[in-house]
């Protein structure tokens, strides 16, 4: 954790990041090959959620007047809008050109995402409120998750590990984003009334569900990487199990930690990361620093 005093809330905005990946090794931190490829299952998961969490909150921005509120929500859209569109050009295309196919992974996780807010138009009136609370509960825990992941990056040395600069750009941007609006999804979901139990089982299904599809994610980008053996999931889990010892992931142990937080009754997200190390990052990131000039 960084020594910076946090500085609280931030006016949030979108940035209309670009990447070069001319040069980059298919493997972007050497010698770790399968926590490079966990990291990049996580964000080919990703933007199929980033696209229903706006969906969903386009959907209670309707019934919000708090201007503070609507003000938080249209930037957390912003931000996640931009996510979403970034890591499906840049991955794909990063992926593409070095011999994997990312596409039926990226097929499944559009299935479960589109099924989950496809099933909220079935309902009546009345259940389609509960189920809009309840799906603002599993935002507000995966995004527990994702600013996390988001702290542990800015934190991590990934140069140790020889990470391509212009990979550790991109991962880094979008994590401090992701510290940036860490207690917007926690803070609609209980201004919608998310009561305890509802955040309860909201996270153990998303996180539970995000773990899974990350270690399947994980297993298809070996398999098809030309450079690896066709590793199965106990040897998958045990490279992701040494990568987390060396520091090229976080430990399962500070996994676990950050569970228990998120399901201890007094939990606020400003305890997860830090806003003044978010932003300083991307004051000094080169290609957030681009997406303004």
């Amino acid at each position: 954790m960084t020594a910076l005093q946090d500085i609280g809330p931030v006016a949030l905005r979108p940035r209309d990041v670009q990447f070069d990946w001319d040069g980059v090794p298919l493997h972007w931190m050497p010698g770790e090959p399968v926590a490079t490829h966990v990291i990049n299952a996580l964000n080919l998961l990703l933007p199929a959620g980033e696209r229903m969490f706006v969906s969903t909150f386009k959907e209670a921005l309707a019934e919000v007047t708090d201007p503070e509120v609507r003000e938080a929500m249209i930037g957390f859209m912003g931000q996640e809008a931009v996510h979403a569109e970034t890591h499906d050009k840049v991955l794909w295309q990063f992926l593409d050109r070095r011999g994997i196919d990312p596409r039926p992974y990226v097929a499944q996780a559009d299935f479960i995402f589109g099924a989950i807010g496809a099933a909220a138009k079935r309902l009546p009136a009345p259940a389609r409120y509960r189920n809009l609370v309840e799906r603002l509960a599993f935002i507000a825990g995966i995004e527990h998750f994702t600013a996390v992941l988001g702290d542990w990056i800015l934190n991590a040395d990934l140069e140790s590990f020889g990470a391509d600069p212009t990979m550790a750009d991109l991962f880094r941007w979008h994590g401090a984003e992701e510290v940036e609006h860490r207690s917007v999804s926690f803070d609609v979901a209980t201004h919608f009334g998310m009561g305890y139990v509802q955040r309860y089982v909201m996270f153990v299904l998303g996180s539970g569900g995000l773990l899974v599809t990350v270690v399947r994610g994980t297993k298809f980008l070996v398999h098809q990487d030309p450079t690896l053996p066709n590793y199965g999931y106990p040897r998958v889990l045990a490279e992701m199990t040494r990568a987390m010892s060396h520091g090229a992931l976080p430990k399962w142990r500070s996994l676990a930690a950050a569970s228990i937080r998120y399901l201890r009754p007094d939990y606020t997200p400003e305890v997860e990361g830090n806003t003044a190390q978010a932003t300083a990052y991307l004051a000094k990131s080169p290609t957030a620093q681009a997406a303004l000039a």
